[in-house]
This record gives C-alpha cells, structure tokens and sequence, in this order.
C-alpha cells in the first residue's frame, strides 16, 4: 500500500482507478492499493516514478498549482529494475543486474550507461547530477558541476558521462547520497564525507564554503553514523541507535531544531533523542523520519502545501507526528518513507504472520567482502562447475582495496567505528583464521594472488580506512607459499611508497599499535625478499627494474625501523640489517679494481663497455639503497664513506709551527666544490713529501691543540673527560663554523679527530632530540643530582629554585616566572628544562655553526646512513683493543713468518708492554691512537724484517702501508728495549 500527501496531484498518480483512491482523513493523507506491489518508488520536481514487478512507470508532476498531472506511462524498457532515483528533471534506474540507465532527452527515454554495466549497486541523484557506487566500491558521478557537486576537484566541467572519484578510492563505502547540488558518500565505520554547494552549511563543516572534493565531516566521526539523506540544502544523518542529526538550510525548520535558523555543524534534533529513530529521509524542504518501534512518522520543515501530513498548512522547526490512522499500525508495517519536492509517501507492506518486508533500497547493495561463509563457499566450489563464477566473486574483492579494506572489520562492541589515526578497527583474530582458510587451498590462492595486485591506493588515501589493506597484505603475505611472496609483497610496497607523508604517518602509527610478534612477522617478509632480490642482482644479469622494487622494500623496512626506534624495543637494529649488500659492494669493488687494472685487456677482448655497465649498475643500486640505513651492517656504512669517488684531490699548504692557524686560514677561503674532492696535506717544512700520513698527524695533532684548556674552543666536565660548547665563547663564532668543517673533512677522509664530544653533540647533529641521559653522560653528578630530584616524592617547597646555573651563568628556565620554585608537581618540567638548556638553548648559536660547518665539509647523504653513536664512532674513533685480534690479522713478509723467533719474541714482548704502551705502539704503525669505528678488524699489519740492520737499530714504520719493519734482533731484552725507544722517539710533528 501507497500512502502519499502534499501538493495536488492526479488522485492514486494513475496506479489504480481513481474510484480505488482512498482519502483516509482530512489532514490530506490518501491512500492507494495498486494490484502490482510497489517495489521501489522515488519523487523529484518535475516527475514521480515506481518500480511494480520490475518494470518502470512515471508521471509528469504539474508545473503551476492549477496545471495538470501528465498521465502514468511506462518507458519501453525490457530490463528487470530494482531501484530508481529522481532529480530535479531527470531519473536514473538500476537493474537487478547492476546496469544502469538514464534519461537524457525526456521522462520515457532512458538509455544504459555501457562504461558502468553490471556493477552498480547504489544510485542516487541531485537537481542535476547523478551518483553511483559499484560492487568494487568505487564512486562514479555525472551532471552539472557548478558547485563541485561532482567531486572532481576545481575547475572541472560538468560531464555527461560517469566520472571516477578517485579521491575516494580505497575507501569501503556502505552509502551514497545527493540533494540539491550537494553530495555525501559513508563509509562501512561511519565516516561521512561531502562536497559541493554549501551555502547554508549542508555539508556540516562549520562553514559556507563550497567543497570541491569530498572532506571528512570531523564532527560526525565516532557517532557510529549508518544512514545519509540530503534535501535541497539541508542533510540528515541517522546513527546507530537512532538518534538524528541535521545540518544546512533551517529557513522553513526542516531541520527540526526548534528555530529556522541554518545550522553549519550537524546537531542532534533533541526532540528525537530518545524515540531510536530507524529511518530518515529529507525532502526539497522538509524532512520524515520513522520510529519503527512505534510505527509513528515525524515531520518538520516546509509544510505549505500539506506535504507533513498533519493538517496545517504552516511550517513547523519541530518534529511532530504524522495522522496515520491506527488500524494501519496494526494490519501494515511501514517498508520505507520518501520525502520529495512538496509530497511525502509511505510505502507499506501487509504483515504475514511473523514476517514483513522492510525495504532499504540505498543500503540494500553493499560492496562485495568477505566473511568466514565466503570463504567456506570458494573453498567448496573450486572443484566444481560454480568455479568459473566464483573466480570473478575472488577477483572483485581481492583486486579492489576498498573492497579488501572493508573486510574483518571489529564488530564486537562496534568498535570499527572508533576507527581513526591511531586505530585501524581491523580484527586481526578473524583476518588470520579466514586467511589460514584461504592457504590451504592452493587454486583459491593463486587466484588471490593474480588479483590482489590490482588492489592501488591513492597517494593521498581520503581515509584512514583506505590504509588497512597495508595491514591486512602481511597477514596474506605470511600464509603463501614462497613463489607467491615477491609479487605480492611487490604490490603492498608499490602502494605504500607512493603515499603522502599524512598517510605514511598515520601508517607509522598502526604498525606502533602492532603486537611485537605481528610486526616483526612483517619486517621478517620484507627483509627476507630484500635479501633474495640483491641475491639476484649479484649474480643475475642486468634488470632495470630490480633497483626500483629494492628501493620499495628498503623504504618500508626503514619506516617500521623508525617506528621500531620510538617504540617497539623488543625488535632490535639486527632485524633489519641485510648482510647481502656487503656481498654487492665486494662485487662492485672487484668489478672496479678489475676495470681499473685490466680496463685495457677487456677493451682488447671487447668486454670492456659490458663491464662498464656493470659497475654503473651496481653503484646506482646501490646509491638507491643509501637513503635508508637501517638495512645496512657498520662495515657497509663505512665502506660507502671509503668507496666514495672523489674525482679531485685539493692541497691544504700548513706550518707545522702554526698548524691550527694556518688550517683555519685555509678553510676560511675554501670553496664548497672543493670539499667534494680527496684532501691532500703538504707541510711547508717538506713540500715534496706527499703521503696520507700527513693527514692523519694533521688530525690527531689538531685535536691536542683543540682540547688543550688554552685554545678556549671548550669548556669541560667536571672530571676532564669530555668536551661541550661554551655558553658564552670567548672566541669568534665562526671559528665553530671553521672547526665544524674540519670535523666534516675528517669524515670524508677516512680520518680520525679525537674530540670527546659527548652523544649528544652527534643527535643533534642527525636532528635527534637529546634526552636526560645525553646529560648525564656528559655531567654524572650533576645527572645524578637532578635524578634525586626526579625520585624524591617528599621534595620540600623552597628546596631548588626554577633556574639553572651553568658556565659560570645563571639562568630562569620559567623567564616569565622569575623566583619560581620546584616542586613535585612540576619537577619533570624542571629538569626536562635544565637539559634543553644546557643541551640545546645556551649553545644555539655556536653549535648552530658546527652543524653548518660539519654539513659543508662532510656528504650530508653519507651521514645520515649513522645512528648518532655510529657516526661518534667515526668521527672520534673507537676504543675497544682487541690486541689479539691485531695479532690474528697480521701478515708477514720477508723472511718473517708467524714461527720465526723474532716473530715469536715481538709478540712475547708485546703481550709484556703496559695498555698504554700497546696505544702508542698502534699509532706507532697506523698513525691513529683510537681505533676506526669497526675496530682492530680494520687494522692489518704486515710485519718485515728490517734490511741491513744490526741490534742497534730500531725499528721502524710506514703508517701509509700499515707496515711495522723489525731488524733481527740477538735476543729478546735487546728486542723489547729498542722497542720501547722507537715508540717513544718524537715523530712527526717533533720541536727542536
């Protein structure tokens, strides 16, 4: 039954004789009982259409109050409909079968949009636009677009063909809806986004700006939203449990608030919170809605023309019930009510015992996703003649991301609809049982596999629902077999490459939230397939693509690592080291060194331009791989830094009577093109002696002068062990710029400066905020004094002031304060203070030009690849002597070997020396005191007799070539005391 009011129009619009028309009151309400069952039905200006046994009909509505309905009449339509929208002058019809047509030219001429066949679901129109959401949740719009209506974005045109939105792509949508020249779309966890004309505030976003886009409604996120309607300017949305809110255009009260004022947020229309609303539905100017558990309808707005069925012709702010007449309560149930331009219907169904048909048409077509019945379903049917079928079913889920992201959602306590930046509302219980389902049948799989590479996000995703699929994939991922891994892990690190750095965030965030064992199963794929695919590259040929897709890999297993870093503890730098790239740079060493010393055999053989290729290959994939670090061991870190070519050399001319002078002087007029190339350091005394020692006497000699109390570069700990800026230097502020540079040359050259810089000097360099620690280890009392403060719950008031005294300066750390004093409520604030201070804001300016300076001498690419105590290590050196190990690494030559005597009684004295002693003898032969970062590993000594020497010989060194020469001494006293003098002989930088 067919009960309809408002606006005059043809008595039963022509669906039974006019004598079957019922007039159930005299508040306007008719009522009609057509021989076939309305199906569907749906109301626009210009005309009024119905659905009766899948076939179509409509009926002109008259322009003018006096003028003349048109009659009913059935477009020549052979398809089976099920649903139906009208706009303002238009219609747009959906068959059972997902096509969709449309009229362009009149009421009764309707043709199918081809581009969208068989895949609709949803439709619904505007005054002059048009909407529809397909099985693969993907929005499509068509129509006028003077408001951005369509969602395209500024500038776009209307269109009379579908458009994709794909600004909403990923996003599982539940809904879609259009009202004047507005449009909203929902998504399965109750988001609600809009976009178009919002000049009364139609879209609920605060303001009157028209969107061009769709954009989130932030007010409604969490209310658990299940249904939209649009009117002309105003929109309604009904959440879970009933309750109603209205937004937009309030000038004829159609959005229930009790005023006629517009309303630019949505706001709960109060006189309904408590009656569990179950449908709303918004007309040009009014609004209905159904309270099903009372089988009463409401009404409010507009209601000149009778269309809120209660007998006045006035317009009402507040809700107020429909006339129906009682026995109708009893004998029908309500299926669905449609508010239109001045008319309102109810479409009622007779109650069959227990049974009644409840008609949702807009949420009837849900996009395809999964559950365990699925699941069981494919499982089932792969043997069978249904596999074809069921084929297409997998292929639509598994290749759509909106899709994918709307399965396995938390139901239980809805909490899928608290889903927001820091929570996903996936239930990983369920994901891993059905995806445990799906492994075990090897053709479902590979068919999942086939299609979930066409499962693409946005770079920027309009939802945090769109980013689930990079949750889900690893627990997919996980249950393949290997040969199915590549290509799927392929796909998930092509989609999260590409997104914005908001949605790589809120990423970061979800992998945070991960249980440790869940996202170190998903660091173990990716580092595992990283691993095989430089695997290939080593000893595959030349693949173009390959550096790419590691480029991928590497940048998904750096982000985790930061995440990992800030968080997740238990999942350690060891996770995501890949030893294999050391294999790669062997190979890029041996390839180089080959080309370096044969290039001229294999331009004789013809191998020489292959070759070339090669090592270009190599050295791009890996200059690819450089941007993340934490895939690479130390060793490999370093020897990026001592494998970097430096196509020029540039000579720095000192006095060893005024070395730092002379170096500053030099630096001062350096160019920045300079600093690229290979130092080479000359000393006036002796220009024609050119050697790498040099640079390491220059150095280890500068950093004596640096750290002696008389440069006042300095000012020291308490116990003279390390070194930090001072608050108030007495030197010039560029001589930090100066020595910034040196420090960054140092790097560069493989070099050593000894400054005991304490950690914090090397976070704030790679941008790391020091901490509480940082200080403590610089300053252990001090540390220890503020960690009282930070334990003792009984701190007395009057105890500490709210200051700092640091380098002979006291400081407010609460300037606007003065005299404040700590307390237990604001201790941590305190010392939090007491360390940016020290640590941060009293040397601001002077490290300020370090970091400037360090960044001009070293390659800023190269120091990043450090962890902060990585790259201390390579400044300041390492101090763990493993004297064995000098021991192990050592060759010999000449006559020596590892049994002679001499040999045998060098090591026997050696063991014999003092710790320090063993020091000097190391920078006796390598010219360093302090260790490279990777250790005595690094050092290898080659030990030779000394030629032409008798017992009154000392030995002697070549620290370019690491060579320790010996003579042959008679006996073992005379060994160790020829050793002892040699050591402590002045060398190098020597004074006269």
């Amino acid at each position: 039954m067919l009960c309809y009011w408002g606006a005059q129009v043809r008595d039963g619009f022509g669906l039974p004789d006019k004598d079957n028309v019922q007039h159930v009151n005299d508040d306007g309400i008719r009522c009609v009982c057509p021989k076939s069952k309305i199906q569907d039905m749906s109301a626009g200006k210009c005309f009024v259409g119905f659905i009766r046994n899948g076939k179509v009909s409509v009926l002109k509505l008259r322009g003018e109050p006096n003028g003349h309905d048109g009659k009913l009449k059935s477009p020549p339509l052979k398809d089976n409909f099920r649903s139906m929208a009208c706009g303002e002058s238009g219609a747009v019809l959906l068959t059972h079968d997902g096509n969709v047509f449309t009229n362009f030219e009149s009421p009764l001429v309707y043709k199918p949009l081809k581009d969208l066949a068989n895949r609709v679901i949803q439709i619904t129109c505007g005054d002059q636009h048009s909407m529809a959401l397909t099985q693969e949740g993907r929005v499509f719009v068509w129509g006028e677009n003077s408001h951005g209506q369509l969602g395209l974005g500024e500038g776009r045109s209307g269109s009379q063909t579908p458009q994709h939105v794909q600004f909403l792509d990923g996003v599982p949508l539940a809904q879609i809806s259009a009202g004047g020249d507005h449009s909203f779309v929902l998504s399965l966890s109750g988001v609600v986004f809009g976009w178009g004309k919002n000049s009364s505030g139609q879209l609920g976003l605060g303001d009157t700006t028209d969107r061009h886009v769709p954009t989130v409604v932030r007010s409604l996120n969490g209310k658990k939203t299940q249904f939209i309607s649009c009117g002309g300017e105003h929109t309604a949305t009904l959440s879970k449990g009933g309750v109603v809110f209205t937004f937009g255009s309030g000038i004829f009260g159609q959005l229930g608030h009790n005023s006629f004022e517009d309303e630019h947020l949505p706001r709960v229309v109060a006189e309904l919170r408590d009656s569990k609303v179950s449908q709303v539905t918004c007309g040009r100017r009014h609004t209905l809605v159904l309270v099903a558990s009372s089988k009463r309808i409401y009404s409010f707005g507009c209601g000149m023309q009778g269309q809120l069925g209660n007998g006045q012709m006035i317009n009402q702010s507040v809700p107020s019930p429909v006339h129906l007449p009682a026995e109708f309560k009893e004998e029908y149930t309500i299926g669905k009510i449609i508010a239109g331009e001045n008319h309102s219907f109810v479409l009622f169904y007779k109650v069959n015992g227990n049974e009644s048909t409840n008609l949702e048409p807009n949420q009837s077509g849900r996009i395809v996703t999964l559950d365990e019945k699925i699941i069981d379903q494919w499982v089932s049917e792969c043997k069978s003649n249904a596999w074809k079928t069921t084929e297409k079913k997998i292929s639509k889920v598994f290749s759509s991301a909106a899709c994918l992201n709307g399965c396995f959602l938390k139901t239980s306590g809805d909490e899928h609809y608290q889903t927001s930046a820091e929570f996903c509302g996936l239930d990983f219980d369920m994901v891993k049982k059905s995806f445990a389902k799906l492994a075990g049948n090897e053709r479902v799989m590979s068919k999942v596999v086939e299609a979930v590479g066409s499962a693409t996000l946005p770079a920027s995703p309009a939802s945090v629902e769109a980013l689930r699929i990079c949750l889900l994939l690893p627990e997919l991922i996980r249950v393949c077999q290997r040969p199915h891994r590549a290509k799927l892990l392929e796909a998930l690190a092509s989609n999260i490459s590409q997104l914005n750095s908001d949605a790589l965030k809120v990423l970061e965030t979800y992998w945070s939230k991960l249980p440790v064992r869940r996202l170190k199963s998903v660091v173990k794929l990716f580092r595992e397939e990283t691993s095989r695919s430089i695997g290939r590259i080593a000893v595959d040929d030349i693949n173009l693509n390959a550096p790419k897709r590691l480029e991928q890999f590497a940048q998904v297993l750096q982000m985790i690592y930061k995440v990992c870093c800030n968080g997740h503890n238990k999942i350690t730098k060891s996770n995501f080291i890949i030893n294999e790239i050391n294999d790669l740079l062997d190979t890029l060493q041996s390839i180089t060194e080959d080309l370096n010393n044969q290039g001229w055999l294999h331009n004789w053989t013809g191998n020489l331009q292959a070759l070339t290729e090669l090592e270009n290959f190599y050295d791009q994939t890996l200059k690819t791989l450089k941007p993340f670090p934490s895939i690479f061991n130390l060793e490999a870190k370093c020897r990026f830094i001592k494998n970097t070519l430096r196509p020029f050399r540039f000579e720095m001319v000192l006095r060893r009577t005024a070395l730092l002078d002379d170096c500053f002087s030099f630096l001062e007029n350096v160019t920045d093109q300079q600093l690229k190339g290979w130092l080479s350091v000359v000393y006036a005394e002796n220009v024609t002696y050119r050697s790498d020692v040099n640079k390491r006497d220059l150095f280890f000699n500068l950093s004596k002068e640096l750290c002696n109390l008389d440069s006042q570069f300095f000012i020291y700990n308490d116990n003279k062990t390390m070194i930090w800026f001072p608050t108030q230097p007495s030197l010039e502020t560029d001589k930090y710029l100066l020595l910034g540079i040196l420090c960054g040359l140092a790097i560069n050259n493989n070099c050593v400066v000894q400054l005991p810089f304490p950690l914090a000097l090397f976070k704030k360099l790679l941008n790391v905020k020091p901490t509480f620690q940082d200080l403590k280890e610089f300053e252990p009392g001090l540390g220890k004094r503020l960690e009282d403060v930070l334990n003792d719950d009984g701190l007395k008031e009057g105890d500490f002031e709210f200051s700092v005294t640091w380098d002979g300066k006291e400081v407010e750390l609460d300037p606007l304060n003065p005299g404040k004093i700590v307390t237990n409520s604001n201790k941590t604030d305190f010392v939090d203070k007491y360390v940016d201070y020290i640590l941060n804001k009293s040397v601001e300016e002077v490290f300020g030009k370090f970091k400037t300076g360090f960044l001009k001498g070293c390659d800023r690419s190269l120091m990043v690849m450090f962890e902060p105590e990585e790259l201390r290590g390579v400044l300041v050196g390492n101090e763990d002597y493993d004297w064995d190990m000098l021991k192990q690494n050592t060759t010999y030559k000449g006559v020596f070997h590892a049994e002679h005597s001499t040999v045998i009684s060098f090591w026997q004295v050696f063991e014999e020396l003092t710790s320090n002693q063993k020091k000097i003898f190391l920078f006796f032969v390598t010219g360093y005191e302090r260790l490279p970062i990777l250790g005595m590993s690094q050092v290898r000594m080659i030990m030779s007799n000394l030629l032409n020497s008798t017992d009154d010989h000392l030995p002697e060194a070549l620290t370019c070539h690491t060579l320790f020469q010996l003579p042959i001494y008679q006996s073992r006293a005379t060994l160790k005391e020829k050793l002892i003098e040699a050591l402590y002989h002045k060398r190098g930088f020597w004074t006269e």
